[in-house]
């Protein structure tokens, strides 16, 4: 099947497009939870479904989720959170790390997290922005790479590309990753904290909010990415730690409903 060719009561959404409504990155979202009841239920429909985060919703009151890779369930991720708060119009997100404050402000849907809840990433500067697109394939090296350059640091807007690096044996640190091929342009976190990436055969990230959140509390400052081809990031850090990270969120397909 097609990236929008899924079973029925799933809805993908692009989370993260860009001024223009175009990129973002693809994620399936489960409605009614309670449809695939238990782990291998739910790992197997991430496997079918490709993407690099789905999301099943297992009360859409409470607002509690549960995330899973194609070979993972992950604790914490960033546009999987971001995606399922627009499209249930939540307020709280419940996850095994704590909250997640969500909030709609216009075009875009913000969450609100503790970086020290994303998994590790390598964050690199380069020169320019020009250097940033240059780039042809991921740079030499394992392990989870962002690299980043300023486009205007004044205005606090930042070119940025994600790439998983998995190695051969599809480990990239201690964790184990699904080797199959993923649909998605990319990964919210994509990882369980402390771990490597389950990078599910992807090369590069189209839109990855763990990563922006990790950029923004190191550089301290609000910031405006844009990553992968063309989709959009935003950021504001907190004085009490917390990150807030926002996008646009677009429906790709509607689930269908009896």
């Amino acid at each position: 099947m097609n990236d929008f060719e899924v079973p029925e009561g799933i809805d993908v959404l692009r989370v993260f497009c860009g001024p223009d409504g175009r990129h973002g990155n693809p994620l399936g979202v489960v409605r009614d939870g309670r449809r695939y009841p238990g782990n291998d239920a739910r790992q197997a429909l991430a496997r079918q479904l490709g993407f690099s985060e789905t999301v099943f919703v297992d009360d859409p009151e409470r607002g509690t989720v549960d995330i899973r890779t194609p070979g993972l369930r992950l604790p914490f991720a960033g546009h999987p959170l971001v995606g399922a708060a627009w499209l249930l119009d939540l307020e709280v997100l419940e996850l095994p790390v704590g909250d997640v404050f969500a909030r709609q402000d216009g075009e875009f849907t913000w969450i609100t997290a503790r970086p020290e809840w994303a998994p590790p990433r390598a964050l690199e500067q380069y020169a320019t922005a020009a250097e940033i697109e240059a780039l042809t394939e991921p740079p030499p090296g394992e392990g989870w790479l962002y690299v980043w350059a300023w486009e205007d640091e004044a205005a606090g807007r930042v070119r940025a590309r994600a790439f998983p690096r998995r190695t051969d044996t599809g480990r990239t640190d201690t964790a184990r990753t699904d080797t199959r091929g993923s649909r998605s342009g990319g990964t919210g976190a994509g990882t369980v904290a402390g771990t490597g990436a389950d990078a599910g055969g992807i090369e590069e990230d189209e839109a990855t909010g763990a990563a922006a959140m990790l950029l923004s509390a190191r550089l301290g400052r609000a910031l405006n990415i844009t990553q992968g081809r063309g989709s959009q990031i935003l950021t504001a850090p907190a004085p009490d730690g917390t990150v807030e990270v926002g996008g646009r969120v677009l429906l790709a397909r509607a689930g269908l409903r009896r």
